[in-house]
This record gives C-alpha cells, sequence and structure tokens, in this order.
C-alpha cells in the first residue's frame, strides 16, 4: 500500500470519526482537555492534511470537500436538541482544515526539494 492510498484510507475514516463526533449527543462527544477550539483546529487540520496528501493534484476539491463537510455537520447539529451551531466553531474548523491542506500542499512541493539539497 503506498502512502496516498493510505493517507485516503485515513481522511474518510477521520472524517466520519468526527461526523459521529459532532452529530452525537453531547453526552457521547468525546473530550480530549477543556480546550474544544484547539480539538477542533486539530481535528480537521488532520483531515485537510490527510486529505492533500491523499490527493495532492486536486487542492481546490480537498478544501471544498472539507469546508462542506464542516457547514454541513454544523448544520446538521441544529437538528440536534442538546446541540448548536456556531459561526465561530465553523470558522475553527476551517481555519484548521485550510491550514492542514496548506501545510500538505508545501511539504509536498518543497519537501523534495528539501531533501535533495541535504
Amino acid at each position: 500500500m503506498n502512502l496516498r492510498r493510505a493517507a485516503a484510507i485515513l481522511a474518510w475514516f477521520l472524517l466520519a470519526l468526527i461526523a459521529v463526533s459532532t452529530l452525537s449527543p453531547i453526552a457521547m462527544r468525546p473530550h480530549i482537555g477543556t480546550w474544544v477550539h484547539v480539538e477542533r483546529f486539530g481535528a480537521y487540520g488532520l483531515v485537510g492534511f490527510l486529505f492533500a496528501a491523499a490527493y495532492p493534484q486536486r487542492i481546490a476539491l480537498v478544501l471544498g470537500l472539507v469546508f462542506g463537510a464542516a457547514v454541513g455537520f454544523e448544520l446538521l447539529q441544529m437538528l440536534s436538541a442538546d446541540r448548536h451551531a456556531r459561526v465561530g466553531d465553523l470558522a475553527v474548523k476551517m481555519a484548521g482544515a485550510a491550514c492542514g491542506a496548506g501545510a500538505a500542499w508545501c511539504a509536498a512541493r518543497h519537501g523534495r526539494q528539501l531533501l535533495a539539497a541535504k
């Protein structure tokens, strides 16, 4: 299995895990710490990184997919009585996704040059 295929499998798995975490009742939501914005930024940053690593020639599509998922999950929270959608939460998720995808794009574009310079 090559690296892109592994990244794609992990990215889709993580996106499904984010969906379950986002749409489950608040009592069932996993918590890593007390800074929920760091959790959100990190989760979407990792999923953005993995999708961009899996599909490096389709960065715009990757960003559209991850941004669309973030918007969709945030709007679906309004259907639950104990969850709420917030623009601030969405902004943190989108910033994380953009940073993760940008990091993967930079690594793919400049990683070979840095390794060759050594």
